[in-house]
């Protein structure tokens, strides 16, 4: 008996020290990334769940993954990032994300992407400027892309390289298909496969993607999708992004950016150029406005962080954006302008690396969007 007490008041113990171990280790985990302890140099990875809203996406519960590091731990290369994230929203919207901003050493080859499967129902509201919320229809199926940028360092800050974009959509289903247009025809509603390859060249002297507050990044995308390439669909497209970053003062920070994009051809209504989310023109739902052509601009002032005296992890933002969308030059027609404007709060997760989480409110005339993200929208 006394044998048997023993033995089990030492698992008990054992037990309980394997528990505390994890707790601390727990802690230890946690405590790296808020107080941000490590070297510089090292490479950091968070893994951490995830609860959100969006305009598309109602609320939304997921795991998510970031990955930070220098090539060959040498901090004079630019900070690679590689994202993941997984989801599932009140919408029975699934699926998973994993993007990426890499650079190798010396800062030679740059390679910036993303892979994205999802499966939907989204809101679609039909293609042009002039299309209203009563033109609201479901659109549900599945969708894989996967766009690359393969680009090497020409001379100083100029990339060069090879654009791939892939797109396979299926299941597509809209609600009240009644409300699709006849003329112009709108290209996979029935689901397409599309494989797209170009030209890419880059103006980049971001030392940080996540949170840049000197320099400018210009990119010029020249893609051509053909049925000779395993496409469904002939078109062509013209990408045009500018971003300019300058520190005005201690902490802040102006950002801009003007983008277009143009395409031609038989283009499929999900690879329209599209107004709203996340990202550029936030407050509209993702994809509320699109069309051929796109033209839109946004800025922001950066305080990052704030000067409140007792913390110097709280950082805000204030930001406006204007844009439209339209079928050929001709129809241009800025009276039909869309803006938007918010604010947002930042948290300095990353000390050493100066990557905030942001948390952003942005206005509409039409309602309004909250996001939750690591990383600057732009």
């Amino acid at each position: 008996m006394k044998l048997f007490l023993a033995a089990s008041l030492v698992m008990l113990a054992s037990v309980f020290a394997t528990q505390a171990q994890q707790v601390n280790r727990l802690k230890s985990y946690f405590n790296s990334f808020i107080q941000d302890t490590a070297d510089i140099s090292r490479p950091q990875v968070l893994v951490y769940p995830t609860l959100g809203y969006s305009p598309e996406t109602n609320t939304e519960i997921g795991l998510s993954g970031l990955l930070l590091y220098y090539h060959g731990r040498d901090t004079t290369n630019r900070l690679s990032e590689i994202t993941a994230r997984t989801f599932f929203t009140f919408e029975n919207q699934y699926g998973a994300f994993l993007e990426h901003a890499l650079y190798t050493d010396n800062n030679d080859w740059f390679m910036l992407g993303n892979i994205r499967y999802q499966s939907f129902p989204v809101s679609f509201y039909g293609v042009g400027i002039s299309t209203t919320l009563s033109d609201e229809q479901t659109v549900s199926g599945q969708q894989l892309l996967i766009r690359e940028r393969i680009l090497r360092k020409i001379r100083g800050n100029f990339y060069a390289g090879v654009n791939l974009d892939y797109n396979l959509t299926s299941g597509v289903n809209f609600s009240n298909p009644r409300l699709l247009p006849e003329s112009p025809r709108l290209h996979g509603k029935d689901g397409s496969q599309n494989l797209g390859l170009g030209l890419g060249l880059v103006l980049d002297t971001r030392h940080n993607v996540l949170n840049v507050r000197n320099g400018y990044f210009i990119e010029l995308a020249l893609v051509n999708s053909a049925a000779a390439l395993i496409s469904d669909h002939d078109f062509r497209y013209i990408n045009i992004d500018t971003r300019y970053f300058e520190t005005v003062r201690k902490n802040q920070v102006l950002a801009m950016q003007l983008v277009g994009q143009f395409s031609w051809g038989e283009v499929p209504f999900n690879q329209l150029p599209q107004i709203g989310g996340p990202f550029l023109m936030r407050g509209y739902y993702q994809g509320r406005f699109r069309d051929r052509h796109l033209l839109a601009t946004q800025m922001e002032y950066r305080f990052l962080p704030l000067p409140l005296g007792f913390t110097d992890r709280i950082g805000a933002v204030a930001f406006a954006s204007a844009g439209t969308v339209y079928s050929d030059i001709s129809s241009v027609d800025f009276r039909h302008l869309k803006g938007a404007a918010g604010a947002g709060l930042r948290f300095l997760l990353f000390p050493k690396k100066d990557i905030y989480i942001r948390l952003d409110y942005a206005l509409t005339r039409e309602g309004n969007g909250f996001y939750i993200y690591i990383g600057e929208a732009f």
